[in-house]
């Protein structure tokens, strides 16, 4: 099973909330403090609602296909690799209440892409930067700060 994700920053969450419930007639898989996310079944979905700025329109904070393993997430890399991308590897590294291993790309638009499993439930949304990623360099997840403000699993 894989499924796309979508990751918006949103002004109010628990409207959001509301309305995606209403909208795909599921309740949240998840919710935290500033977090939510749906896990729809039809169509295959992954919804993450990040807290923003009371102030602000809803964006789009970055893309992803949730795979089931590591060795999917690997086989990814991989692909991508091979394809001339630039990838950057994260594995183990906590993010939006999950530990996860992920690889990043950019699309032409530098639209941020995550390729990601989820390995366990984690307590908070900290995130542990790979070997020589400072969190001043990226923002949670090892994401270049001026292509993403988060990320999510």
């Amino acid at each position: 099973m894989s499924r796309v994700q979508l990751a918006l920053r949103v002004s109010d969450l628990e409207a959001s909330i509301d309305f995606y419930r209403s909208l795909f007639g599921v309740e949240p898989a998840k919710r935290r403090p500033g977090y939510a996310n749906f896990a729809v079944a039809e169509p295959p979905l992954k919804l993450v609602l990040i807290e923003g700025a009371s102030d602000e329109p809803t964006v789009m904070d970055h893309l992803g296909v949730e795979v089931e393993t590591t060795d999917e997430v690997n086989a990814a890399t991989e692909r991508l690799s091979a394809l001339g991308l630039f990838t950057r590897v994260e594995d183990d590294t906590t993010c939006c209440y999950a530990l996860q291993d992920k690889v990043w790309v950019h699309g032409p638009g530098r639209e941020p892409w995550e390729v990601y499993t989820v390995k366990a439930d984690a307590p908070d949304a900290t995130s542990i930067h790979p070997v020589g990623v400072s969190s001043q360099a990226s923002c949670e997840c090892g994401v270049p700060a001026e292509t993403s403000a988060a990320c999510c699993g």
